[in-house]
């Protein structure tokens, strides 16, 4: 697959975020929101940020208490045998799940693409119960003149889907829960089809062990409904263990594009590409049996978890689909591919 990656990869390094508070230091930055606004190419970075601790003897974790209205820091000792390590994403203790990071939504602009400015306070913040432990992976939707951001909500009820509207990248109104626990990966589609707006979503089995893409469908973007099972992972292949929704859809001459992300039993995360009909979206046209892109590169095989390419959307111009993606869990990359190469890369039903 011709994927072309920038020489100047990673374009956004968590050196480059300012944390958002004195004791806090920036962990990592991916998995963004892209859009164009007012000339730029906008990013809706995802900044995942932990309290600075030098002491070897506690891990401290940073969590948003909705009684206070403000994050606090809880602290484990780094010898209590009760509590689980392992993974670096999550601190398992028998009275307590908690992330180790806590993230928020940053904005970042660029003029030619690749070398971005960041905003130095976050866009938006954790502040109700439902983002107790963060805020992540924005997907940005225009729909007229408002920009409609679902982005995954962290807490211990649960993982959920929220959504936010803004016409300014500057002032956000939150819309609530659009997407019951454990929900994520919601990507609106651009127009409305048949009347109706549709979302490509990705609900989890906690009986079945089940995560996979369905489709829903609303009047208002508020209140979802005639959910469908759309895709689901393939047993025998490199999408396995789990797949996704990952940039919002767009319309090409062939029907809807969606480059989605999947994982294998191992948590290795690549990137495929779905085509569904321009009518009827819940009817599949093309599917990638193969990779689109695979995480090759040393930054997107080692970082904070990799091996992991992952992405919340793409920019799609003159017949090029430029891909802003996350690496490993640390940071913003930037590769482009045509459309003629993905079309050539999908198995047609």
């Amino acid at each position: 697959m011709a994927v072309l990656r920038s020489k100047q990869n990673p374009i956004i390094l968590p050196d480059n975020v300012k944390p958002s508070r004195e004791d806090f230091e920036v962990h990592y930055v991916m998995n963004c929101g892209v859009t164009e606004f007012e000339g730029d190419v906008l990013l809706l970075l995802r900044v995942a940020e932990t309290p600075i601790n030098r002491d070897p003897k506690i891990v401290k974790a940073p969590w948003f208490n909705e009684a206070s209205g403000k994050v606090e820091i809880e602290t484990f000792a780094a010898a209590d045998a009760r509590v689980n390590f392992s993974d670096p994403r999550v601190i398992e203790a028998p009275w307590r799940r908690i992330l180790t990071t806590i993230s928020h939504l940053r904005v970042a602009r660029s003029k030619d693409g690749i070398n971005f400015v960041v905003e130095e306070t976050p866009a938006m913040y954790p502040a109700n119960k439902y983002e107790e432990f963060g805020i992540e992976d924005p997907r940005i939707t225009k729909l007229d003149d408002t920009y409609y951001i679902n982005y995954s909500c962290c807490a211990s009820v649960g993982v959920t889907t929220c959504l936010a509207t803004t016409k300014d990248f500057k002032n956000f109104e939150r819309q609530g829960v659009i997407f019951t626990p454990d929900n994520k990966d919601v990507a609106i589609f651009p127009e409305k089809i048949n009347g109706t707006y549709r979302a490509l979503c990705r609900p989890a089995s906690a009986e079945y062990k089940r995560r996979e893409i369905w489709i829903s469908e609303s009047d208002n973007l508020r209140y979802w409904g005639n959910h469908k099972q759309l895709v689901s992972v393939n047993e025998t292949d490199w999408d396995n263990g789990r797949i996704g929704c990952s940039a919002v859809p767009f319309m090409t001459e062939k029907g809807w594009l969606e480059i989605y992300h999947a994982a294998d039993a191992n948590d290795r995360y690549c990137l495929g590409a779905l085509l569904m009909d321009k009518d009827d979206p819940t009817k599949i046209l093309g599917k990638s049996f193969k990779p689109l892109m695979e995480p090759l590169a040393s930054y997107e095989k080692w970082g904070f978890y990799g091996p992991v390419i992952f992405l919340c959307g793409v920019l799609v111009h003159d017949r090029t689909v430029k891909i802003y993606y996350g690496a490993a869990d640390t940071s913003v990359c930037y590769a482009e591919v045509t459309l003629d190469d993905i079309f050539a890369e999908l198995t047609y039903y």
